[in-house]
């Protein structure tokens, strides 16, 4: 049993489209193929002891017990892999349930497919399911205690902070998307401009002048008390000399913290002797040049939380603390309280385990403590100086309980500093009283405050504090998206995502869209090259200028990692026809019909699946969604587009010279077909059917049909705007034209062109792809027969696999097969195949050239038009074959 691949999808993909973050893991079981479970001597036993947690999976049997079962009975490794990447997960403390295991089409090999939590840590779980799985086979022993560990360890490390989460599970709840933008905790909520960004609790609305200030202890400390909050009495030291005079004018107690720091480091609490002072002023010079000497006020610790303008939480903060049983040492209590399973590492968990360090032996010490002593019976006793979570603290929530007053005061603390999240910290007697008699001081101000002692006290109602960023955020349930609009197919693709997105930009919105060629913003190409795969589409989604996406979605991103959004408002299929076939564990048209249905089926439920009516596998597609559906189709008399108007869809048609918009009884002329100059005199049908699908998807999302109107007769098709989409040249005796075309239904669409364009002859330059199938490559061949009257095979720098002269043969069998007659010249290079052809031309000859490097090729024309202007005659050295 050995691995092939693993992939991690991280959006819908073709196994679910609800379930976005999936390992894919290619298995091959080799000799396990004839060896199901019930064949492996002792297998289920061995499984049931190393693994009884198992019993909870229920299976396809339906119960608790239910995959025992079909161990028993006999199931294949690859299921038995799946389910204990699943379970290895689950006692790592990740949540994953979600599990598939099906056949490649290969013997013996199969995708198994499982949920993850965190990516390292599903690929990890992969991994070593198989590794548990061939050791259970062997008889040998495997330690599932430390791959749990190495697992929760990869999880924790990785995983966002319970604040960042509280937030983002907010706003996922109300449907508000979002992206991880670096490995700790900056992420994007929304999409393109309707995002907004968070950073930890920070958020892109919170002022640096306001952090600046909150950091700065006793310019906060300052400010407020000119305000009228009441601080407690203090000072700024940098030396041991100012350091005397403070406490000289203060008096004991008194506390000493760094000016800067946070989450109680380096803070020493009630300190009553000159001893005391110094070393804690010393531990505090750690953190910060700046020492804040301080009145020790007496009383409780709270947090007070403010959101916005309102006041959201509440929180009583208790200092670690241990409680004596008569038996124990404090080093043992403390060991005993930090097995309580809420307490983790740091942020890691609802509560934070308590750490022994100098710092908390000098805590014992001033109480003539040691970790040694055995505390009596009912005795407790604080472990450290301050009331801090992250020190092992813990909490009680008493929101309901704090005074208007005192309420008040937080919001204008907030106000005063100018934080949109606010975590104030202040000791008083009693919160409950009024602002005076409650004996409160205000001891500091937080600018990205945690949220653990709000969500999750140690008693009192948790707070859902994230939902109220969320509310600030996202204000009147404000969904943060903007129009996605997602085209896939198998030919067409591009120049229907370009003039959708010329269409949507007619309103005067911002559109980003993602091509064949590159990445573009208004147009504006930010970055060059093959575009259409998720990496690219998250440029666009994250891109706060954008109002509009418009996104060009390959199969092959879409299998290696999904789709970058998490759902659409209109997802195109523009046709599915035989290509790419027998890559990928794809080997029929159905298994890509499943692939491009991804993008329809991530359409939401008041979006629109446009679908191509003229094209069965397009078509076909209906069945799977649960969305709205458009459908257009070149045939104003289709059955399909009558039936579905008549119960009042949406639909596109091209009847009698003209875009039609048909709304069930309504139909609505948009344009005449022929003046739109991307048709070609309407000469060009594939390109109406292209346009049919973008007036569809831009008309769905509010575009007003005189607009769609403006926007089709204004987009031209030329080599700057649609690079390798019908480029023509004209030059003093023949035309040359560049397109993409490079699959049979792609060359018969432009077949269908050609033989509306005028030429005493014409001449193909095409290739085969050498990762195709051999009879995708014949019939590209029969296909090229039928539209020219003499051919020039070329060959792609990157074979794929394939030999030349392969290649060569396949194309040329299919060409003699349906022309046994047509003239046909192999020479290899493209560009030299290019001036073979110009230099051989005759009067009114057409020379088509179908290529993939489209700039290279655009560029080598415009030169050779740059010699004819000036009357050079390009000699080129040919390599003939």
């Amino acid at each position: 049993m050995k691995i092939i691949d693993i992939r991690c999808m991280r959006g819908p993909n073709v196994w679910s489209v609800r379930k976005n973050r999936l390992v894919v893991m290619k298995l091959d079981l080799e000799e396990l193929e004839e060896m199901p479970t019930n064949r492996i001597e002792g297998f289920y036993d061995r499984l049931k002891m190393a693994m009884p947690s198992l019993q909870s999976h229920f299976c396809s049997e339906g119960h608790a017990g239910g995959f025992f079962e079909r161990v028993k009975d006999g199931t294949w490794m690859g299921h038995v892999v799946e389910h204990i990447a699943l379970e290895l997960q689950s006692l790592a403390d990740m949540d994953c349930g979600f599990g598939r295991t099906r056949g490649t089409g290969a013997y013996g090999v199969y995708h198994v497919v499982f949920e993850y939590a965190e990516e390292s840590a599903g690929e990890l779980a992969a991994r070593k399911a198989v590794d548990m799985a061939s050791a259970l086979i062997a008889g040998k022993p495997f330690n599932v205690t430390e791959v749990v560990q190495q697992l929760k360890s990869i999880y924790q490390t990785n995983r966002l902070g319970p604040s960042t989460q509280s937030i983002v599970d907010a706003c996922k709840a109300r449907n508000i998307p979002a992206i991880r933008l670096n490995d700790e905790s900056y992420v994007q909520l929304g999409y393109g401009s309707r995002q907004r960004r968070i950073e930890a609790t920070t958020t892109d609305g919170t002022g640096n002048i306001a952090v600046s200030l909150a950091g700065n202890k006793n310019a906060t400390k300052v400010l407020l008390g000119k305000a009228g909050v009441p601080v407690p009495a203090g000072v700024t030291v940098t030396s041991e000399e100012e350091l005397f005079q403070a406490i000289a004018e203060i008096g004991y107690p008194i506390v000493v913290k760094p000016l800067d720091a946070n989450q109680g480091k380096g803070v020493t609490t009630d300190l009553r002797d000159m001893h005391a002072v110094i070393e804690a002023y010393n531990w505090a010079s750690l953190f910060s040049d700046d020492v804040i000497v301080e009145k020790f006020v007496t009383g409780n610790d709270y947090r007070l939380l403010v959101i916005g303008d309102t006041f959201r939480a509440a929180a009583k903060r208790t200092p670690a603390m241990v409680f004596g049983d008569g038996i124990s040492t404090i080093h043992e209590l403390i060991n005993q309280t930090n097995l309580d399973p809420r307490r983790g590492d740091g942020h890691e968990n609802k509560l934070t385990r308590i750490v022994v360090d100098d710092m908390l032996r000098g805590h014992l010490g001033g109480q003539n403590l040691t970790l040694q002593t055995v505390l009596p019976s009912d005795v407790s006793v604080t472990v450290s100086d301050a009331a801090n979570l992250s020190k092992g603290g813990t909490s009680d929530d008493v929101t309901d309980h704090v005074h208007p007053e005192i309420v008040l005061m937080a919001v204008r603390v907030a106000k005063l500093i100018g934080l949109d999240i606010c975590g104030i910290d202040v000791i008083a007697q009693d919160v409950t009283k009024p602002l005076k008699t409650s004996g409160i001081s205000v001891i500091e101000v937080n600018a990205s405050p945690g949220f653990r002692m709000h969500l999750y006290p140690s008693s009192g109602k948790p707070r859902n504090v994230g939902e109220d960023v969320a509310e600030m955020l996202f204000p009147n349930q404000a969904a943060g998206r903007i129009p996605v609009i997602a085209i896939t197919g198998t030919n067409g693709k591009t120049t229907t995502t370009r003039i959708t997105a010329h269409l949507m930009k007619q309103g005067g919105a911002c559109v980003g869209y993602t091509t064949t060629d590159g990445i573009y913003v208004n147009d504006v190409m930010i970055e060059e090259g093959d575009c259409t795969g998720p990496a690219s589409a998250r440029t666009i989604l994250t891109d706060p200028t954008v109002d509009v996406a418009v996104l060009e979605t390959a199969r092959g991103g879409l299998l290696r990692s999904g789709l970058a959004f998490d759902q659409c408002d209109v997802g195109i299929v523009t046709n599915v026809a035989a290509d790419h076939l027998g890559l990928n564990d794809i080997h029929t048209v159905e298994q890509m019909v499943r692939v491009k249905a991804t993008v329809a089926e991530s359409v939401r439920p008041d979006g629109f699946a446009i679908l191509n009516a003229d094209n069965d596998e397009s078509y076909g597609i209906r069945e799977r969604v649960k969305c709205q559906i458009g459908l257009f189709s070149m045939d104003p008399d289709s059955e399909r587009v009558l039936s579905h108007t008549r119960d009042g869809g949406l639909a596109c048609i091209y009847e009698q010279g003209e875009i039609r918009l048909v709304n069930g009884s309504i139909k609505v002329t948009v344009a005449d077909a022929q003046a739109i100059p991307a048709t070609f005199d309407g000469k060009c049908l594939f390109m109406i059917e292209n346009i049919l699908g973008a007036v569809l998807a831009a008309y769905s999302q509010g575009v007003d049909i005189n607009l769609l109107a403006k926007g089709l007769y204004s987009f031209q098709i030329s080599d700057e705007t649609t690079p390798g989409r019908l480029n023509h040249f004209h030059f003093r005796n023949f035309d040359l034209l560049v397109d993409y075309a490079h699959n049979p239904h792609g060359m018969s669409a432009l077949g269908q062109y050609l033989g509306n364009v005028p030429a005493t002859s014409k001449l193909g330059i095409i290739t085969g792809v050498g990762d195709r199938r051999d009879e995708d490559i014949r019939e590209l061949g029969k296909v090229v027969a039928g539209i020219f009257d003499e051919v020039i095979i070329r060959l792609d720098e990157d074979l794929r696999g394939r030999k030349h002269q392969e290649i060569i043969e396949l194309v040329r069998h299919g060409i003699k097969a349906v022309n046994p007659f047509c003239k046909i010249n192999v020479i290899q290079d493209e560009l030299q195949a290019l001036n073979y052809a110009i230099r051989h031309s005759r009067p009114g000859q057409l020379i088509v050239l179908t290529t993939d490097k489209i700039k290279n090729a655009i560029s080598h024309i415009k030169r050779i038009q740059e010699q004819e202007e000036k009357g050079v005659v390009a000699q080129p050295q040919l390599a003939l074959y």
